[in-house]
């Protein structure tokens, strides 16, 4: 009973754990990061009035990208005259250098090159046209919610049930961090590999060991996804000035979606981002060995090599919803700590199910295989999500940051998977239906 209690227990902490991590990196960030920019690099803005935007903006002279966007700055003057715009150049001028080391700093992102754009707590380094797309429309929104601001300061709050009054500014990238989460936890490669591995554990008989190893398991392939984000999300930050970051983001996750809606009709056909036959005798064999340990250190040591392999051969499996999701932080120009943030909560719908399937595990002692009909069917949903998502960072990556169109991008995507799957089997049904009276 106390085994059952701890599993109970270990997975609420896992959770809670999580969700402290996001809030606590996310909820300073919307005042702390803002006061510290107002402080710094907007404090020539400062007198700019409570219903404008406040722009800073950090040149270098000679620098033929920041030319252009101080061109086009010039050019919306008309446009948004509540928009204040603050100029250091930085090339030349110590002082300014500084001031934006110490900006980066204290925002968290790495200041690798100019023109390096701020907005609040957004940041952009390196301009084009996509970047313009993206500053205009942080300029559209912030005058939209000063516009909303009531006549006692207060932000326009929306009231959530359980959770209370939320600003709307902040609830979209939140949600769709989560609504990604989950639907990239549902994955067939990772739902696969844990489920056979505590079906072979529980064997033992041991609850102690069904539990260490599960936890283990999923501890280990959690931070190897973070590293694995991470990485991404540096390597987007890197060539972000290119101007070709939404392009490729959008191209990579339509090629894993349309391999993903494949795999629904045609499973592991041609190109298959799965986890080879091939493989799965060896894994099937490390599986044993954790089990065969007497042992429970030896075993638990086992299971992070497996988990570590694991983690390393299903890349291709999870590697479109990262790359969509470090986009979208991307294009929105969220900092190094947000990004960490959201990152965390990120984690909690990830590993919703398989904290399900461990925690059945460690109650019943009993292993759930998944059939391939489950796989073709979750390889559906993620296919069509990917592409719904790579439409939306191709066309218009803006759009995620309106609750409602984020909700309508998964909404259609969900809706789409659907009738291909009700479509789909009326289908079968019928050609099953044909072939058994040309039978009879």
């Amino acid at each position: 009973m106390r085994l059952l209690l701890r599993a109970v227990l270990a997975g609420v902490a896992t959770c809670l754990a999580l969700a402290l991590l996001g809030l606590t990196a996310l909820a300073p960030l919307g005042a702390a990061h803002a006061a510290d920019a107002a402080d710094s690099a907007h404090a020539a803005a400062a007198d700019a009035g409570s219903d404008g935007v406040e722009l800073t903006l950090f040149w270098g002279d000679g620098c033929p990208h920041c030319a252009d966007e101080k061109e086009w700055l010039a050019s919306i003057e008309d446009d948004y005259p509540d928009l204040t715009v603050t100029m250091y150049e930085v090339w030349y001028d110590q002082a300014n250098q500084e001031l934006l080391a110490q900006t980066a700093e204290e925002m968290g992102f790495d200041p690798g090159g100019v023109p390096v754009t701020i907005i609040g707590d957004q940041v952009w380094v390196g301009w084009s046209e996509a970047i313009q797309e993206q500053v205009e429309y942080a300029i559209k929104y912030k005058m939209t919610s000063a516009a909303e601001t009531s006549a006692d300061g207060k932000t326009s709050t929306v009231d959530v049930p359980v959770v209370g009054e939320v600003k709307v500014s902040s609830d979209s990238l939140v949600f769709s961090t989560l609504v990604i989460g989950f639907v990239d936890g549902v994955n067939p490669c990772s739902l696969w590999v844990i489920s056979v591995l505590l079906a072979i554990v529980v064997r033992t008989g041991s609850r102690r060991r069904v539990f260490a190893v599960g936890l283990t398991f999923l501890v280990v392939t959690a931070a190897m996804y973070a590293l694995y984000m991470a990485g991404i999300y540096s390597a987007l930050n890197v060539i972000s000035h290119l101007g070709q970051v939404q392009l490729l983001v959008a191209v990579v996750a339509g090629v894993f979606g349309v391999v993903s809606i494949k795999d629904y009709f045609a499973y592991k056909q041609g190109v298959s981002f799965t986890i080879p036959d091939s493989s799965k005798p060896g894994l099937y064999r490390r599986m044993r060995t954790v089990a065969g340990e007497e042992a429970l250190l030896p075993a638990l040591a086992a299971t992070v090599a497996l988990a570590v392999g694991v983690s390393l051969l299903e890349t291709p499996c999870t590697a479109g919803f990262p790359v969509l999701w470090t986009g979208l932080l991307e294009a929105q120009g969220v900092t190094t700590a947000q990004a960490a943030g959201l990152f965390a909560l990120y984690m909690l719908p990830f590993l919703l199910d398989e904290l399900i399937i461990f925690g059945i595990a460690v109650v019943t002692l009993r292993g759930t295989r998944m059939q391939e009909r489950h796989g073709r069917l979750l390889k559906l949903f993620a296919g069509t999500t990917m592409l719904a998502l790579a439409a939306t960072v191709l066309v218009n990556p803006a759009a995620m940051s309106d609750p409602i169109l984020a909700l309508a991008v998964f909404a259609a995507a969900f809706v789409t998977a659907v009738v291909v799957h009700l479509v789909t089997r009326a289908i079968k049904g019928d050609q099953g239906a044909r072939v058994g009276q040309a039978g009879s």
